[in-house]
């Protein structure tokens, strides 16, 4: 059973109107994108073996849209895009209530405690290829508050990334800074809760101060070695062997400008994404790197690794590692991970 963990599904259901329930081929057909080609569905995710998956909960800052020439933001995209805690919140609940009736439906598992994750496995071991579903928080302004993450973790929530650009709580990519107080009495209450912190995207200040607070259960679910790929929302050294010495996991993220910032899409490989596993595995160990493919999230088919078309193909990932890394890589790393960090 392998092991995805990150996929932006609800994103692309809610936001971008994709029907994830059908076959991958047909909406690709019926798309005809000649960029962010769709990679995943939930029939896809099955006829590749991808049997437990982190599904974000992801909502865009309408910062992040303003078009550089300072015109105005069409209203459709207001409409998906938050700048209030409030609209926020809305965002992340309507997403959340997709995976909800995906799950109501018999589409997913939602994964909410160690007793659902063993349930899953063994009727994955049977043969039931239902996928099971990690719900994680991309980015937390969907948490108006601090103390409102365990409302979130009653809903089902049960990994925060603080982060995606800068939020309330904390600097994210492209936007350097620390921890706000919020942000730490975000971080607590993660802790307190029982919740896995999520440092992807957290931005180096944030990063360290959030670490200060000593989170039992960190990882960084789709990041790659800032040494290789010197950019912020990816780790230093000093980091990751910090992830390691926690017991934390990192997923290899595969977008092709994350893997190899300034190539063009056609000259990336799985070669150039083993060199990350390989960097942080030299540092922190094979049994602490796995998968976060984020395939969707902002790139596709044409802007993934060679040799990787689509999500059926996720088996393709084993060139990443050496043969005795390969079964945690695809997915063992991060079942121990989950079997540790959720709630009886």
């Amino acid at each position: 059973m392998y092991i995805d963990g990150h996929l932006d599904l609800a994103f692309n259901a809610v936001v971008h109107k994709r029907d994830l329930t059908r076959p991958l081929l047909k909406v690709r057909r019926e798309e005809q994108r000649t960029a962010q080609e769709l990679l995943v569905t939930l029939p896809e995710l099955r006829k590749g073996g991808v049997g437990i998956v982190f599904g974000t909960l992801f909502v865009m800052p309408r910062r992040a849209l303003r078009p550089a020439d300072g015109s105005a933001i069409p209203e459709w995209k207001k409409a998906l895009s938050y700048d209030t805690p409030d609209e926020a919140h809305a965002l992340g609940v309507e997403q959340l209530e997709r995976y909800e009736q995906w799950e109501g439906e018999g589409r997913i598992r939602i994964l909410r405690t160690g007793a659902d994750l063993e349930a899953h496995t063994t009727a994955w071991a049977g043969g039931d290829r239902t996928v099971g579903l990690v719900v994680l928080m991309e980015g937390a302004d969907p948490i108006r508050t601090p103390d409102e993450v365990g409302w979130w973790a009653d809903r089902g929530v049960r990994l925060v990334g603080p982060a995606w650009r800068q939020t309330r709580y904390a600097g994210g990519t492209g936007a350097p800074g620390p921890l706000t107080p919020e942000g730490k009495a975000l971080v607590q209450n993660i802790i307190d809760c029982g919740l896995t912190l999520d440092v992807s995207h957290l931005a180096t200040r944030s990063f360290w101060d959030a670490l200060a607070l000593e989170p039992p259960l960190v990882v960084a679910t789709h990041s790659n070695a800032r040494a290789l790929a010197p950019e912020d929302r990816h780790l230093s050294d000093r980091m990751i062997r910090a992830l390691g010495a926690s017991g934390g996991i990192i997923g290899m993220v595969l977008g092709n400008g994350l893997v190899k910032p300034g190539a063009a899409n056609t000259d990336v490989t799985l070669a150039d994404v083993r060199h990350h596993a390989t960097h942080v595995a030299d540092l922190i160990g094979w049994d602490h790197v796995a998968i976060g493919s984020d395939f969707d999230g902002g790139f596709g088919r044409l802007e993934t690794p060679r040799g990787i078309a689509r999500g059926a193909d996720f088996h393709k990932l084993s060139a990443i590692a050496p043969p005795e890394a390969r079964e945690g890589v695809l997915g063992g790393n991060w079942l121990r991970f989950l079997r540790r960090a959720l709630p009886a």
